[in-house]
């Protein structure tokens, strides 16, 4: 009789259930490593300031819903700013703002925008 027989961890579950649950825990690992691949590319690029224009600015709002045990359905939302800057050189790039830098800002202003790899750094008007 096998030893292990009885001991494993998914004893009496369906094998469906036993590829869901593995399938699930991999996409998780996942997303864990591709954040901190991100993080870290961010986080060792250099800080550059460029003259740049702001293009355009957009907002994303994604909304949550909760379902809680007396029926009652409870939502919030998380609203994410977003601001396109081109280079004197012609490039293009997107970067993540908060709500303070985001309102702070209008189409068309000119300055020079400090930024590492896609984090947002500062962005100095120049005055007319």
């Amino acid at each position: 009789m096998d030893p292990f027989l009885g001991r494993g961890l998914f004893l009496g579950m369906p094998p469906l259930f036993t590829i869901f649950f593995l399938f699930i825990l991999g996409l998780i690992i996942f997303s864990i490593i591709q954040s901190a691949k991100n993080y870290h590319k961010n986080a060792t690029s250099p800080i550059l300031t460029q003259h740049a224009r702001l293009v355009a600015k957009r907002t994303e709002v994604r909304h949550y819903t909760h379902h809680t045990s007396d029926n009652n359905i409870n939502g919030s939302s998380i609203t994410y700013y977003y601001a396109t800057f081109e280079t004197d050189a012609g490039q293009r790039f997107e970067l993540t703002l908060s709500g303070k830098e985001f309102g702070l800002l209008s189409d068309g202003d000119v300055g020079e925008l400090t930024y590492q790899g896609e984090w947002f750094k500062a962005f100095k008007r120049e005055m007319y």
